[in-house]
């Protein structure tokens, strides 16, 4: 996701009075020109999606905790909303097979033998997959690969 499309989407929000998709890409936006604000400089599309995934893990973490509160039962589904939202503007998750087999190729390419190296090649395999995968999943696999 890009800044021009992010502008488009909350257009579209706008548009179809979708007040929930609205205020959650406005969050959004707000987390991206606080960081362009702060640093000086204009963000990327890698900055963008850091932004996304902020407000998705933030969000995650409300709806996590009022799930345990037990909160009233419209508060916790807004929030699920909200989550569902943002995980759809998210590249798609590296998982099973795939993962697998980037697990394979990153630690035959990169020497990874022993279990010291695993930290060295749970995050190769991280920057292989551009972190759109499971790091839990990542460190079963790794682990269960190095001696």
């Amino acid at each position: 996701m890009d800044k021009t499309l992010l502008a488009e989407e909350i257009k579209g929000a706008m548009r179809s009075g979708d007040k929930t998709r609205l205020t959650i890409l406005r969050l959004v936006k707000n987390e991206i020109d606080t960081r362009e604000k702060d640093t000086g400089e204009t963000l990327g599309d890698a900055d963008v999606l850091a932004a996304l995934k902020k407000v998705l893990k933030q969000t995650a973490e409300t709806l996590e905790g009022s799930i345990k509160a037990g909160t009233d039962a419209a508060r916790t589904e807004g929030l699920q909303e909200r989550v569902d939202i943002l995980s759809g503007y998210l590249p798609a998750q590296v998982s099973g097979a795939e993962l697998q087999a980037v697990v394979e190729r990153v630690l035959s390419q990169g020497g990874f033998a022993e279990k010291r190296d695993m930290g060295k090649a749970i995050a190769a395999v991280v920057d292989a997959t551009g972190g759109n995968c499971d790091k839990a999943e990542v460190a079963k696999l790794v682990g269960a690969r190095l001696s």
